[in-house]
Formats: C-alpha cells, sequence, structure tokens
C-alpha cells in the first residue's frame, strides 16, 4: 500500500518502480482509475527515466478502469459481491495472461468508492492481494488519504492497512514556509526496516531520498538544495 496526501508523488514513484522492474526484464501492468492512461503517460513522459517504448514494446501495459468496466458490463454506480469477484477475475486474468510480476492500481481508493459495504471493501482487498501473491506478483495498491499526519489512519478506508503486507506514507512536511514532500516506510511485514522519515525530490532520473533528522529539521544537504 502506498498512502498519501494530493501531489505527494505518488503515481511518479508507482511508474518509476514499473519503469526499473521493466528495464530488468519484469513484465509490468498499471491499472489506472483516477485518471486516463492519455493523461497519465503525457504527464510521466517529462521524466528522463521513463520511454514511451517501453509502453510501445509492451514491457509496461496500461489499462484503463473506466475500458475495463466497459468489457465487464460494470456500468453501474455501486458494486455487489458478483462485481466484485468479475472484476479481481478480470484483473488477476490480465496478470495471469501476461506473466505481469510488477503491477500498480492507481487508485484503489477510486475502485473501493464503487463498494459501499465496508465488508465488501476488505474482502476485495484482501482476496486481490491473496491471488496475486499466489503469481509472484508485487502490487503497489495506490491510496488517497487527506493527511499523512501520525494520528491520522494510513488508508482512505481504514481497513487496507490490516490487510496490506506494507505500508509506505508520503505526505508533505512544512519547513521554512515550504512544503516538502516526505516518505516513510511504516510497515513492511518479514523484514527488518527503517520507519525513519525521509524528503523526497522528484527529479528528472527518478525519485530520490534523503533521511530527515529525528527531530524534524533538514539535513545539511537539504539546506544546501534550498539555498
Amino acid at each position: 500500500m502506498v498512502s498519501g496526501t494530493c501531489g505527494s508523488g505518488k503515481t511518479t514513484l508507482a511508474m518509476e518502480f514499473l519503469v526499473r522492474g521493466a528495464l530488468s526484464g519484469e513484465a509490468c501492468a498499471h491499472f489506472t482509475a483516477t485518471e486516463p492512461s492519455v493523461k497519465l503517460l503525457e504527464n510521466i513522459r517529462q521524466f528522463a527515466f521513463f520511454n514511451m517504448n517501453m509502453i510501445d514494446d509492451g514491457l509496461i501495459n496500461v489499462f484503463d478502469m473506466d475500458v475495463l468496466y466497459s468489457w465487464l458490463g460494470l456500468d453501474k454506480a455501486t458494486f455487489d459481491l458478483d462485481d466484485v469477484h468479475a472484476l479481481i477475475k478480470a484483473i488477476v486474468d490480465i496478470v495471469n495472461t501476461i506473466g505481469v510480476t510488477r503491477l500498480v492500481v492507481d487508485s484503489v481508493t477510486t475502485l473501493c468508492y464503487k463498494i459501499k459495504s465496508e465488508q465488501l471493501i476488505r474482502d476485495f482487498l484482501f482476496t486481490l492481494g491473496k491471488k496475486l501473491s499466489t503469481l509472484g506478483c508485487t502490487t503497489l495498491l495506490i491510496s488517497e488519504i487527506t493527511s499523512a499526519s501520525e494520528n491520522a489512519h494510513w488508508s482512505s478506508f481504514g481497513v487496507e492497512e490490516a490487510i496490506a503486507d506494507g505500508i509506505i506514507v508520503m505526505g508533505d512536511v512544512e519547513r521554512m514556509g515550504h512544503l516538502l514532500r516526505f516518505l516513510q516506510v511504516v510497515k513492511m511485514r518479514g523484514t527488518a526496516h527503517s520507519r525513519a522519515k525521509h524528503s523526497i525530490e522528484l527529479t528528472p532520473l527518478g525519485v530520490m531520498l534523503t533521511p530527515m533528522l529525528k527531530w524534524g529539521a533538514m539535513s545539511d544537504k537539504q539546506s544546501r538544495w534550498g539555498s
């Protein structure tokens, strides 16, 4: 689960995750529910790490969820149990057919807006994650949150964070009148990891992380960037 506020860099991080996989010969897929794929690709083309040939050559496969809904006949305002199962099956079938090993769903929040039952949301996320894990697929589920503060939920609905194997939180922190993006790994099952906040920069070459001091001040390197 990659949870973050608006503009915190979630989509860029997720796309670079796919690009690095594609460069290593992995099959990658991106399901976009928040914005049309044309707009997504137009925005990501500004980064030097991305090359449209990856799309043209089928190394990264981008799917519009609205198109998938149309294929499945899910042109309704809300999803019931059968609809949820049909959606999971469609995603898993695509992953299985292509042999996807890196998958991004951006965003799972948008998908879950069509599921009105909290229990159905939990079942949807749990079943999707379980089925994908049996295929050897590493999935980033993008979750939109309004606050990345320590007292807030790490997910949109408050249930995803218990199901996900890992949680990466992204947000903004104000320093000297500027908003700095930060990234923090708050959960990662089965492995030791740092829970410290890192300042991130969305550079043309990709996402760059710099450790932030525990008391919240910027490191010397960050201070030099600001000057």
